[in-house]
């Protein structure tokens, strides 16, 4: 007798379509950063304060990432919203906290923006996070 996977239904999948499709932008998102010379110090960092997507370095910057994957640019560069802003201000003060070596990096809040069949674009320095 075999198990039937539970019925899922359309808003489930979609989620699900759209977990996987998070995944597969910020692994084209890493390889894109790694070729451009950064080293991925996490993925999916994640704490009581937030989740930051990528954290990097290259050279003496500490870059701290957010990836959307979005059908064109202009949406992806909307999703990044004031509370997010804040909550990755917040996560990153929490690794720096718990990373000391760190202290002397200069600090970046990055996004990448993964549009359907392009490459990665990486907009540096994307935003100041609000003050907390």
């Amino acid at each position: 007798m075999s198990k039937q996977a539970p019925h899922r239904t359309t808003r489930q999948k979609r989620g699900l379509l759209s977990y996987r499709r998070g995944h597969i932008a910020e692994f084209q998102c890493r390889i894109a950063l790694w070729l451009k010379g950064y080293r991925i110090i996490a993925a999916r960092y994640k704490t009581h304060q937030g989740e930051i997507d990528l954290i990097a370095t290259r050279g003496n910057t500490l870059a701290f990432i957010e990836v959307k994957a979005r059908r064109d640019q202009l949406a992806a560069a909307e999703a990044v919203t004031e509370a997010q802003k804040a909550r990755l201000a917040r996560t990153g003060n929490l690794f720096l906290a718990r990373q000391r070596g760190f202290s002397r990096f200069t600090i970046r809040f990055d996004c990448m923006i993964v549009l359907p069949w392009r490459w990665p674009i990486h907009i540096e320095n994307a935003f100041s996070p609000p003050t907390i």
